[in-house]
């Protein structure tokens, strides 16, 4: 007992920021990091391993950054959504007309993600005021003509210093954006396992 304390003790004096990081910070740090990869823009179905299972390491969507930064923080939504979907099938969005769950492209739509965050997160507020969104929020958008999106919020602030950044994938690869507020927000949630 006596050498964890001493361990922990240790930690906050040579690592003082480290031990005491708050969820969203660590969200909003792991967000980031995903933004140093290469990622191309790719909507393709692929077979995935379950559960931990992920698309090729160059190739992703929006949802796919959500799933990436949490599972760097050992949360794997892939797991999360599908079991959640195998007890619940009926509270999730049918659009794709599926009788079941697929474990390799369920927790990449965007509805889903919606609703399990809707199901075991916090449902924050939508509005137009910047103040209302933080780092390691996942805010979710309709860019129209049933187009849905999602990003996570981290803490940079926009040029102006109002709005917080967004980490995404809308085209262009895993990216920082000044979009919070460019799109039509339909979800906004904070979600720690």
């Amino acid at each position: 007992m006596a050498k964890c304390t001493i361990a922990i003790f240790l930690s906050f004096i040579f690592f003082p920021g480290k031990a005491q990081e708050s969820f969203p910070k660590k969200l909003s740090d792991a967000a980031v990091e995903l933004t140093y990869q290469k990622v191309q823009y790719d909507p393709a179905y692929f077979s995935i391993p379950y559960p931990n299972g992920d698309v090729p390491s160059d190739k992703g969507v929006c949802t796919d950054v959500v799933i990436r930064a949490y599972r760097n923080l050992d949360i794997d939504l892939q797991k999360e959504v599908h079991e959640d979907m195998m007890k619940n099938f009926s509270l999730y969005p049918k659009i794709w007309g599926l009788t079941k769950t697929d474990k390799n492209i369920d927790h990449r739509r965007v509805p889903n993600l919606m609703t399990y965050f809707s199901r075991f997160g916090v449902v924050k507020k939508k509005t137009l005021n910047p103040q209302d969104y933080e780092a390691g929020d996942i805010v979710a958008w309709d860019l129209g003509g049933g187009t849905t999106h999602i990003g996570i919020l981290i803490d940079q602030k926009s040029s102006d210093g109002q709005r917080p950044l967004v980490v995404h994938n809308i085209g262009n690869g895993q990216e920082v954006s000044d979009c919070l507020f460019q799109y039509q927000i339909i979800g906004h949630y904070s979600y720690k396992k």
